[in-house]
């Protein structure tokens, strides 16, 4: 045993000196933690008094009505070097955070509630959450209750989707995390994307549990997470390509779904079929006419409208005029295309329902549509159906305000659409309506 030095106390003109001092210190300890587990274990002194200044739980452990009194206190779920940073903070108010250790320090400082540290790490995370890391650092912000980091981690999901996805530490995540992402509203992939990442972590899950990589096992550990694909949302060549022949859907489901891709009006199915909004924003509309009239005719020729906006959208859908002798059912082609490269930027073959008035019905997208803020557009449905109402009295500029933001407005111009044209335009016709979200 070592001895203590004869007046240490004389070099240390303040309270605060003396203290520091004592930081991982001997002299005059009067319990000792066992830290770690096997080869990583250590005996690590300390000062009751001390620890019962900056910790309920010390306070409780040492002083209270669960007081030990046993000097050697036993703590293997705590590795050394997050236990010796958490002493390190109560003894001296300094912060010592790493890339390697602020996961345990922030299980330490949690359990021993010691909120300043808790923040601390939380802000360390925060700053240095990456796409790649974005998943790990998820499923940790769950497993602690850290609502705001999960809630920053989900954000850089959205955002980065492809990158968080591709990223080696998706595999690792537990399954509960990986249901409450793929519910995400806000995911920035394709359908058919989401569906190969899912299949990737259930390979990775059946190898945890020690389960051969069957379809059917595939489909077990993937549970409820698998109803969160879009698959209806999926065009029906991806779809055959991949989950059709994949063997985790049944025959009944891809019979379903190859119903859903070729019949109008669309059977139900068991899977989501409204587009995921691709990030954070909320589902808002750009209207064209404040007055509407009848009627409007189809022979084969596509309502078009040129557009521009002054900010980055995603467009979802459009709002459509229906007929005007009763219920009635159509069927559409809807594009946007983008007059620069003339390129489509994105289409949809499907079919809606109306019920013989003036609203305006929405018909959406397979998947949402980036914009490029300044770009010349094309909105363009081509209609098989009964004569319908249209849209008059239309403006050539709508600004959408952005509410309890202090972001610009949404702004769009409208004119227009030469060529091909069923007689849509700036003034009256059809597509009173555009579906974005920002």
């Amino acid at each position: 045993m070592s001895l203590q030095p004869y007046n240490w106390q004389a070099g240390k003109t303040t309270v605060n000196d003396r203290v520091k001092f004592l930081f991982d210190n001997e002299i005059l300890s009067d319990v000792h933690f066992i830290v770690g587990k096997g080869l990583q274990r250590r005996r690590i002194p300390a000062h009751k008094f001390v620890l019962s200044m900056g910790s309920a739980v010390f306070d409780a452990m040492f002083n209270g009505g669960i007081a030990s009194p046993s000097d050697d206190v036993e703590l293997p779920d705590i590795e050394s070097s997050a236990f010796l940073a958490l002493l390190k903070f109560l003894y001296t108010d300094e912060i010592q955070i790493g890339p390697e250790t602020v996961m345990t320090t922030l299980y330490a400082a949690k359990k021993y509630v010691i909120p300043i540290m808790e923040d601390a790490c939380v802000d360390f995370l925060k700053k240095n959450l990456r796409p790649d890391n974005a998943f790990m650092l998820l499923t940790q912000a769950r497993l602690f209750d850290e609502s705001q980091l999960a809630t920053r981690c989900l954000e850089c999901i959205d955002k980065n989707t492809c990158e968080s996805f591709d990223a080696e530490g998706f595999t690792d995540i537990d399954y509960n995390t990986l249901l409450a992402v793929l519910k995400r509203d806000t995911l920035g992939l394709k359908e058919c994307q989401l569906f190969e990442h899912a299949v990737r972590w259930a390979k990775q899950e059946c190898q945890r549990k020690e389960l051969s990589k069957t379809p059917a096992n595939l489909r077990c550990v993937l549970s409820d997470a698998l109803y969160q694909i879009r698959f209806p949302l999926m065009p029906v060549e991806d779809f055959a390509a991949g989950p059709a022949q994949s063997g985790i859907l049944t025959e009944k489901e891809i019979v379903s779904l190859f119903l859903y891709f070729h019949v109008n009006p669309k059977p139900k199915v068991s899977f989501i079929d409204k587009p995921r909004c691709c990030l954070t924003g909320r589902e808002k509309s750009v209207r064209r006419f404040s007055k509407v009239e009848n009627r409007w005719g189809y022979s084969g020729t596509s309502d078009r409208i040129r557009f521009s906006v002054n900010k980055r959208i995603f467009v979802v859908g459009l709002g459509l005029y229906g007929a005007i002798h009763g219920p009635s059912d159509y069927n559409v082609k809807m594009q946007v295309i983008n007059t620069e490269t003339g390129l489509v930027c994105g289409e949809n073959d499907t079919a809606f329902s109306c019920d013989g008035t003036p609203s305006i019905f929405r018909v959406m997208f397979s998947e949402p549509i980036e914009l490029t803020p300044s770009i010349i557009y094309v909105a363009s449905a081509t209609l098989k159906g009964a004569d319908s109402y249209y849209g008059t009295k239309g403006q050539r500029k709508v600004v959408c305000e952005v509410p309890d933001s202090k972001d610009e407005n949404i702004v769009f111009h409208f004119s227009y659409a030469t060529g091909n044209n069923n007689g849509t335009s700036v003034e009256d016709g059809q597509i009173p309506e555009i579906i974005f979200y920002t």
